[in-house]
């Protein structure tokens, strides 16, 4: 499990070289929260392509490799060290003031305009109604829907009904 002081530190290490971050899954939940709310298996982090090699080279002076998974892509990587930590890395390039480009599909760029806090530290992170809107792109779990059920709960947003659907279902 990937701790508040591991982020903290992983985050710090990207400031310090330039890199630009933006925090979504479980982690940008919990800064948009401005709080952890459950333990995190791993870290999902959106940074330009621009910064890929230099993220890279980061995320390897930190012990971090490449391990190849399922949705392994040109623009979504898995990383992982010795200690099971995870960095779940996706690249993005900006089209325009507008714009921005992943996985070959165009996003309007106010999906990065969340702003949340992590430990001690202030981050970028994907804008509430991008959160909830990511978690609708695969099966969820019980973990996902709580994260759904917090976001709408917090910040006053409908509940999908597919979150109601497995609420009702579950209960």
């Amino acid at each position: 499990m990937m701790n508040i002081e591991n982020v903290v530190e992983l985050l710090k290490k990207a400031d310090n070289l330039g890199i630009a971050v933006w925090l979504d899954g479980g982690w940008g939940v919990d800064a948009l929260i401005g709080k952890q709310t459950r333990p995190h298996n791993d870290l999902d982090i959106f940074v330009q392509k621009k910064d890929k090699q230099t993220f890279i080279e980061m995320l390897d002076s930190e012990g971090y490799k490449e391990h190849i998974v399922d949705f392994t892509s040109e623009d979504h990587t898995e990383w992982k060290n010795d200690n099971g930590y995870i960095v779940d890395l996706h690249l993005f390039e900006i089209v325009n003031e507008a714009n921005l480009l992943f996985q070959n599909e165009i996003f309007p760029s106010d999906v990065f305009n969340g702003k949340g806090i992590i430990g001690e530290i202030q981050v970028n992170c994907l804008a509430v109604e991008a959160q909830i809107l990511y978690h609708d792109g695969y099966e969820l779990g019980e973990k996902d829907v709580n994260d759904i059920l917090l976001l709408c709960e917090t910040f006053d947003k409908p509940i999908p009904e597919r979150v109601l659907g497995f609420k009702n279902k579950n209960n």
